[in-house]
This record gives C-alpha cells, sequence and structure tokens, in this order.
C-alpha cells in the first residue's frame, strides 16, 4: 500500500511557499548531516515560482548538486531543455548544476550516457521532486516502447533513454530520464500537482497501484518511503 499524503492549499502562492519550505528543510539537512546534498528537480511550469522562493533561502548553495530528474533530447540553450531553468535560477548563487544530456542525438545512446554521468555522483539524491503529467507520466516515464525498460531498470540503472508514444505536443522529443529504481533511491520523494483534474488521476493512480495503468501509479506502488503530494487548484 502506498504511504502518501496530500497537503492541500487555497493557492499557488500558499503552495509554492510551504514547498520552498520544505525543500529548504531537506537541503539543510543534509547538509548537516553530509556536508553535502544532491537533488533532482523537474521542469515544467508549476516549479517556477517554487525556484524563485527557493533560491532566496540562505543555504550554502555551493554544497548543492542539482541534476534534472529528466530532460527532452533538445540544445540546452532550447526553451525546452528543463536544466536551462534550473541552471538560470541556481547557478547564480553557487549551486552546481548537472546537466543528464548532451550532444547525442540517438535517445539510447543519450541514456547510456547519462547513467554514466550519474555514477560520478554520490548517490542517492537526498531529494527527487516529481511533477505529473494529464497523461500520468512522471519524470519522463511515458506510456510507449520503453515503458517496462523505465519501470524495471535494475538498481543501480539510474537513468535511460526513452521515446513517449504518443509523442507529447507541446515537445513531440525523445527524453532522458531517471528509472524507477533511481527515483526509489531517493532519502524523500516529493510531488506537486494543480488542478482538480491531475488530483483525481493521481488519487486513482495510488489506489490502482501496481496494476494502475498509469506511469506514476506504477512508480510510486514501489515506494517504501512515505510520499507528501502537494496540490493546489
Amino acid at each position: 500500500m502506498i504511504e502518501a499524503e496530500f497537503w492541500d492549499y487555497d493557492t499557488l502562492d500558499e503552495m509554492a511557499d510551504a514547498v520552498a519550505g520544505d525543500i529548504g528543510f531537506i537541503i539543510e539537512s543534509a547538509l548537516d548531516a553530509r556536508g553535502e546534498a544532491l537533488i533532482a528537480l523537474p521542469g515544467g511550469n508549476t516549479p517556477k515560482p517554487i525556484f524563485d522562493r527557493l533560491v532566496k533561502a540562505k543555504i550554502n548553495w555551493k554544497k548543492v548538486t542539482i541534476i534534472p530528474g529528466d530532460e527532452r533530447l533538445v540544445p540546452m540553450t532550447d526553451e525546452r531543455s528543463n536544466v536551462r531553468m534550473i541552471a538560470q535560477t541556481f547557478l547564480p548563487v553557487g549551486a552546481r548544476v548537472v546537466p543528464i544530456t548532451g550532444d547525442i542525438d540517438d535517445y539510447k545512446l543519450a541514456g547510456n550516457s547519462a547513467d554514466a554521468r550519474l555514477k560520478d555522483l554520490k548517490w542517492p539524491p537526498d531529494l527527487v521532486w516529481l511533477g505529473m503529467g494529464n497523461d500520468g507520466h512522471t519524470a519522463s516515464i511515458f506510456a510507449g516502447p520503453d515503458l517496462d525498460e523505465a519501470l524495471n531498470a535494475p538498481k543501480g540503472r539510474n537513468a535511460i533513454g526513452v521515446m513517449p508514444d504518443p509523442l507529447p505536443p507541446e515537445a513531440p522529443v525523445a527524453r532522458v530520464t531517471l528509472t524507477r529504481s533511481a527515483i526509489l533511491s531517493a532519502r524523500t520523494i516529493l510531488i506537486t500537482i494543480t488542478g482538480q483534474a491531475k488530483r483525481d488521476l493521481l488519487e486513482g493512480a495510488i489506489e490502482d497501484g501496481q496494476s494502475s495503468k498509469l506511469p506514476i501509479g506504477r512508480v510510486l506502488a514501489e515506494a517504501e518511503q512515505p510520499i507528501d503530494i502537494h496540490w493546489a487548484p
């Protein structure tokens, strides 16, 4: 049974304040315990106001390493790049931002390269922050030919390349994503979603668990740690 708790807010601003506070606490706890922190952040629009608050926190960012939880196979200068927004926000305060993709067009090879890059970092992450799409994907674990590989990759395989099917219209490109085992290795998993439709979808996926037809349901069904889900209308 998935141990998930929903935290409800009246506005996006309230949610942004609360989530930024929680992430700041997670980072500070990691710095106190180990002298460094590794966090995986999502792309999309929902994180932006949280990023804006988090970057103002009095954190020793020079000891924080940030990776995107997934990435689109586009140049880092492309507005669709997840690491682009992360770097623009957190590099100026001194954080180490590590891209997980490079100039590799073949998505399978890009996934192998990303996995090799992540092996240079001190795993596991202190935080993996997830979002969820309207189709129930999380990170870039989409329905498609690579779904089973993303879900069933062995422990130690932290990233793979995936080709969503169908391709999302807002970014019809291949991706690299953390695997289920990589996500679930995190010390803390946090989810942010907005809108009633996504809440209904996520609640159904959690209830269905391992039998869920949605990638996020399949991912969370294997979680051993409690999951905090932050929701605003």
